[in-house]
């Protein structure tokens, strides 16, 4: 029997429930040390020369996923270490990569088909060799076409995961029907001034800022109006949170009992036993997020470990680890039991229900908007 037959057994018995996920990969581990090159990964080993990846994301629960589902897994396959950073914030982390040498950053877990945009714009994209990601054609196309759209007949990254940036609520003190009434405006709700939350993040102030002013986040006609409401919010506000992190911990403390949120950091919530309510109001924040590779990265091992990441076994996993669904299209693929649960998860495959942000639209006004959000965020 060849080493890929074995591969291929093993996972059928997880794959059937014959075996749990952690023997699975301590199978697979093991394989992996036992036939050294012999694996079907060494040909990777082989191919390429890096001896690590620089992988960096959003930190807390999402890279607790990647690294036990994922990067674990692949560094016992390939021998290829993968070193995980966390990003500062998203702006922050991409003046980080425009001010580092050409190959220090590897593979980054951006959010949106913007920041993918952006960091074509500033000339940091790579170009991939999607034979060497076979996995790919399990992805809906729904996310994959709206990267090719910014980079016809090249595709610097493959989509991964996608969510929604909705309210979250506390229910001792908020009923859902009282959160269906007032939507994005129980964020300038002066009964709960000083227990009111936001993430300090210029694009999400603006969202929301839209939809409680009644337009189209998408085509905002009267910006005046939208930054008096993000004055109100944050007039209100106890504080605006910088990470999921301090997120679930506001939440949780009951430190304040609205917000808007990401999606899977509410279901982690929810499954700890808080009764915290989820609702995407009407033209809500919905996004996509991709692994990114970035130019100067060691393209041999980075395609291996996308195409690792893709695989059904390990995208199912840290999609149960992290709480967001995975890109990959649910007619080709079973997901199982919980992802259908989580939050934003759409059985088409389509995504026709999530408003996604114009990238055009937004990053033509990033400079001016960031800028003053800075001014109203330091009380302008």
């Amino acid at each position: 029997m060849d080493d890929t037959t074995r591969y291929e057994r093993l996972r059928d018995r997880f794959q059937n429930g014959d075996i749990s996920r952690r023997k699975f990969f301590g199978l697979l581990g093991a394989a992996g040390a036992a036939y050294g090159l012999q694996t079907p990964f060494a040909k990777y080993a082989n191919a390429q020369t890096a001896s690590q990846v620089r992988f960096d994301g959003w930190g807390g629960i999402v890279s607790e996923a990647f690294r036990k589902h994922a990067f674990d897994p692949y560094t016992a396959k390939t021998g290829v270490k993968v070193v995980d950073g966390t990003f500062p914030g998203g702006d922050e982390y991409l003046a980080l990569v425009r001010a580092s040498k050409e190959g220090e950053y590897n593979i980054a877990h951006l959010s949106g088909v913007f920041d993918y945009a952006r960091y074509h714009s500033f000339g940091l994209a790579s170009e991939l060799n999607l034979d060497n990601i076979p996995n790919m054609k399990l992805v809906m196309p729904a996310l994959t076409n709206a990267f090719s759209s910014v980079t016809p007949g090249s595709l610097s990254a493959v989509p991964y995961d996608y969510g929604t940036t909705g309210l979250a609520y506390n229910r001792k003190y908020i009923s859902d029907e009282e959160m269906k009434e007032k939507g994005a405006k129980i964020l300038i709700d002066a009964a709960y001034k000083g227990k009111i939350g936001g993430w300090s993040d210029w694009r999400t102030r603006i969202w929301y800022g839209a939809l409680q002013t009644d337009q189209d986040p998408n085509n905002i006609t009267d910006i005046e109006a939208v930054w008096n409401a993000v004055r109100a919010h944050r007039d209100l506000a106890l504080k605006y949170w910088a990470s999921g992190a301090e997120l679930m911990s506001l939440l949780a403390e009951e430190e304040i009992y609205v917000t808007e949120a990401w999606s899977g950091r509410i279901y982690a919530l929810q499954e700890q036993g808080h009764d915290i309510g989820y609702y995407d109001p009407p033209n809500g924040f919905g996004w996509q997020e991709c692994l990114f590779v970035l130019k100067g990265s060691p393209m041999a091992a980075c395609e291996e470990l996308l195409n690792f990441m893709l695989d059904p076994v390990t995208s199912i996993a840290v999609a149960e680890g992290q709480n967001y669904p995975p890109a990959l299209d649910p007619s080709k693929v079973d997901l199982g039991t919980k992802i259908p649960t989580l939050p934003a998860f759409d059985a088409t495959g389509t995504l026709s229900g999530l408003t996604f942000a114009n990238p055009g639209y937004w990053n033509g006004n990033e400079a001016k908007w960031s800028e003053t959000f800075s001014r109203v965020q330091r009380g302008y």
